[in-house]
């Protein structure tokens, strides 16, 4: 993250918390969002920054297909290892519609430890060799991150990032393309199986060092304080 930003971050904070209930953010493109703890504005003012959703669009989502086709059930292994290398190359999986719910970022907190959860959605448009009609298929899945302060044997905080994956319960992928025959419907089956297990590794390796850089930006002082705020701005609401 560049100096700069890091610079805006700070200052915008300065006077937390009175002059982050007055003025909302700028740039974000969800009204709802002025509501959110700072830190889910922080999160999402960087995501968009470092623009997250064109890096999982770019994503070569046919690439990892082709890696795991050996080891992928059913039809979708005997498919995809049985291609020649003309075929993998004619063959196309490209991720587009990316929509990453920036205003809805939920944050949850417990003293020093906090998560965010992310919810994002997209299209994959499936051309295979034998088939000229491209088959669009919708994934929707919850990205779930924690962090937490931790002392070192001298007293000073610092910032640990816990686990950040996507949550295996919150994958949902359908078929949204109709008019298709019983046989391509079984492969879509065990293609809808296999993305499951390939997708949430490359949206995690995309999103997950953005969160953690943005986050190390800020200075744990102030991190420690916009976590007091938004507890006690949960108890308020119970």
């Amino acid at each position: 993250m560049c100096p700069i930003w890091r610079l805006l971050v700070l200052l915008s904070l300065l006077s937390v918390p009175s002059a982050l209930q007055e003025q909302p953010w700028r740039g974000l493109t969800k009204t709802h969002m002025d509501s959110k703890p700072a830190l889910a504005r922080i999160i999402a003012q960087g995501l968009m920054k470092h623009n997250a959703e064109g890096r999982i669009q770019n994503l070569r989502l046919m690439d990892s297909l082709n890696a795991s086709g050996q080891t992928a059930p059913g039809m979708v292994g005997w498919l995809i290892s049985g291609m020649s290398l003309q075929h993998q190359q004619e063959s196309s999986a490209n991720i587009t519609n990316i929509q990453l719910d920036y205003g809805g970022i939920r944050m949850s907190f417990h003293k020093e430890w906090f998560s965010a959860n992310i919810l994002l959605e997209f299209d994959i448009d499936l051309r295979l060799p034998f088939n000229n009609k491209i088959i669009k298929t919708h994934a929707c899945m919850n990205l779930a991150v924690e962090f937490w302060l931790e002392k070192d044997e001298f007293g000073r905080r610092h910032l640990v990032i816990g686990n950040c994956s996507v949550e295996p319960s919150s994958i949902y992928t359908t078929v949204l393309t109709e008019d298709i025959s019983p046989k391509m419907k079984h492969f879509l089956r065990n293609f809808r199986g296999n993305l499951a297990k390939v997708i949430p590794h490359l949206v995690e390796s995309q999103v997950c060092p953005l969160i953690g850089e943005i986050l190390r930006q800020l200075d744990v002082k102030l991190l420690k304080s916009l976590m007091e705020q938004a507890s006690a701005h949960e108890r308020n609401q119970l």
